[in-house]
């Protein structure tokens, strides 16, 4: 299975790219995995330019490729403010319209939420809502997973590399989670075709 994995936190040393990459090294052994960055992002707000599918840039490109090819979309925020960060809205704004609708099309989702502490669930939610949205407004074959990942103390639990320190419920936690997501992405693949 094709799976892409957005890291969603542009800031340098954040923790988003911590779990993105033990998700990547639990999948990549039996699955075609892409990782986007976003300490990358380049996406204009809709004042500052046009976004013309023909002449992305090389972040937006490597989105684009990575989301057209997928099966599975994994994205991972951390909670901020609240809520998701304003550069995965941005991005779910602006990719979100008829002319990439092809990016979403076929495709299952599904949400991580981060937290330096105890959270990360309200991320995961509230992108699962804008997602079912943008699914539903562009009339797309695709699904939400219900099951998310909520990511506490993500420092404590793992290293710059996305390695896992050792705390088995976090790890049990997150080896769960990609069953019951990968279980269902096979389910839609297999229905899907």
């Amino acid at each position: 299975m094709n799976i892409c994995i957005l890291s969603g936190s542009a800031r340098e040393n954040n923790n988003t790219i911590r779990v993105a990459l033990a998700i990547k090294n639990l999948l990549l052994s039996r699955h075609q995995v892409t990782l986007v960055d976003f300490r990358q992002y380049d996406i204009p707000f809709i004042n500052q330019a046009q976004i013309i599918p023909q002449q992305l840039s090389s972040f937006q490109q490597q989105l684009a490729n990575g989301m057209r090819e997928a099966q599975l979309v994994i994205i991972i925020s951390p909670e901020y403010n609240w809520s998701t960060t304003p550069e995965i809205l941005n991005f779910l704004h602006r990719f979100g319209e008829k002319e990439f609708a092809y990016l979403f099309q076929n495709k299952v989702f599904s949400m991580v939420g981060v937290s330096t502490g105890k959270g990360g669930k309200t991320p995961a939610l509230h992108l699962t809502s804008i997602l079912n949205k943008i699914i539903s407004f562009l009339n797309l074959d695709s699904v939400v997973c219900s099951g998310i990942f909520e990511s506490h103390f993500t420092k404590e639990v793992l290293n710059e590399n996305g390695e896992q320190l050792g705390n088995a419920p976090y790890e049990n936690g997150m080896k769960n989670y990609l069953e019951y997501t990968l279980r269902i992405a096979e389910r839609w693949c297999r229905l899907g075709s």
